[in-house]
């Protein structure tokens, strides 16, 4: 079965969020917007974020809740839009909640907030508690010879509290939880690798799980791939975008590859599933600025809110 193309002439779409009447709001991050993907194919703008607006989730209020990254830099080469290291004009990492109905935008949490520092914050799930998780994927500085070193974060959706958890994680970018909860997964972009995390409570994992900290390495594919957001299916399996190889693997919560469902785009970057039965899957294809959809073998996990 091939993928339909759903949406055309995206900015580095990301972070699908599917909704019931069967639109589909992503960000594009080089325009710096939050934008929903009618099914006829037209597209409607949410709100004007600014920045890189990247992961997106629902919280328990209805309100939408967003990860800026703060902007890249972009190369066009080949026809493909590619983030290139930090924005010559970065705006700081920080998490926003937006109003779908009025295109309100507030920053709920900046850089310093609760000692923490946000350089780049890529993805977002919400836990059961009403809290969410999300990563800090940081940021290239090609001037300055750097690379952050970031953590895995947990707040509450009212502003009242933000914490690093994890730290040092290896620029993390996805993000889910298994469908009961106990595990957090993190997919490392540099390393390519899939991490596991035993929660242990809201906002807290098992420190000592790990053999150097808090992660148990799950998977980790051959060769030069990338990678980048992740969506969990109602099986428990952890479905990674890939970068490089062009496409979604699937991986068991035994670290098992089930199955690797190819894409044309190799900047493949993140999934999420609608429908009434979970199972429409829709994948943004960033380089190439579409949102493309297909029915999925197994149905995708209903999210918390």
């Amino acid at each position: 079965m091939s993928w339909e193309t759903m949406t055309s002439g995206l900015r580095f779409s990301e972070g699908p969020v599917a909704c019931a009447d069967g639109s589909v709001i992503v960000t594009e991050i080089a325009a710096g917007r939050v934008t929903r993907c009618l099914p006829d194919g037209t597209t409607q703008v949410i709100a004007e974020t600014g920045g890189g607006p990247n992961g997106l989730a629902f919280g328990p209020d209805g309100m939408l809740y967003c990860c800026n990254n703060g902007g890249f830099d972009y190369v066009e080469a080949g026809g493909l839009l590619i983030p290139h290291c930090i924005a010559s004009d970065y705006s700081g990492g920080r998490i926003e909640r937006i109003d779908v109905a009025t295109g309100k935008v507030e920053v709920l949490y900046k850089s310093g907030d609760f000692g923490c520092t946000l350089r780049g914050p890529n993805d977002i799930v919400f836990d059961d508690a009403g809290g969410f998780w999300f990563t800090d994927h940081g940021k290239n500085d090609q001037k300055a010879r750097t690379r952050d070193i970031t953590g895995i974060f947990y707040a509450k959706a009212d502003g009242s509290h933000l914490e690093e958890v994890v730290w040092p994680s290896e620029n993390p970018n996805g993000v889910g939880l298994s469908p009961d909860g106990k595990m957090l997964y993190a997919a490392e972009t540099y390393t390519c690798r899939l991490m596991a995390f035993a929660v242990t409570g809201p906002g807290k994992v098992d420190l000592t799980a790990g053999l150097g900290g808090a992660g148990i390495p799950l998977y980790r594919p051959a060769g030069y791939k990338f990678f980048d957001s992740l969506g969990v299916e109602a099986s428990g399996n952890i479905c990674v975008a890939t970068i490089g190889e062009s496409g979604i693997s699937v991986v068991s919560p035994a670290g098992e590859l089930v199955e690797f469902v190819a894409t044309d785009d190799p900047f493949t970057t993140n999934i999420c599933w609608g429908g009434e039965d979970m199972m429409t899957a829709y994948v943004t294809l960033s380089g190439t600025g579409r949102l493309v959809k297909r029915q999925w073998a197994r149905p995708g996990l209903k999210l918390a809110y």
